[in-house]
């Protein structure tokens, strides 16, 4: 694909909007920052694991959810999934080099949201108590 069909140029218009509704941006940007999408990218920016690892250090996901998550990422083109023809079968799960990208920009944010906490329960105390809560 040409530059022009892939990315485009700093200061150029995107032929994208996330905020049109009929743009697959969208769907994307669902599947990178709903709940499992973006523990899964994080999970695997380390380093690639099998589907029963990724499940273990994502605490809480069902292997449904799980499942699903995996393969919207995989059609996003941000993790390889690589079955290997075993008894039993083995299937490992990586990053592409896309995924590392958003990965890393996931990991920054979580990074600044975490290192925040104390401000965010502060003002969770703060809302609760003007409410009554």
């Amino acid at each position: 694909m040409a530059l022009a069909e892939t990315e485009h140029m700093p200061g150029e218009a995107s032929p994208f909007d996330v905020f049109s509704r009929q743009c697959p941006s969208r769907g994307t940007l669902e599947h990178v920052t709903g709940r499992w999408g973006g523990l899964t990218l994080g999970a695997l920016y380390e380093s690639g694991a099998r589907f029963n690892e990724l499940r273990r250090r994502i605490d809480g996901v069902s292997e449904k959810m799980l499942s699903l998550t995996l393969q919207a990422l995989e059609r996003d083109g941000l993790v390889h999934r690589e079955a290997q023809l075993t008894n039993p079968p083995r299937v490992d799960y990586e990053l592409t080099a896309l995924g590392r990208e958003v990965a890393n920009r996931l990991l920054d944010l979580i990074e600044l949201v975490e290192g925040r906490m104390p401000e965010v329960i502060e003002a969770r105390d703060r809302y609760d108590a003007a409410r009554g809560a």
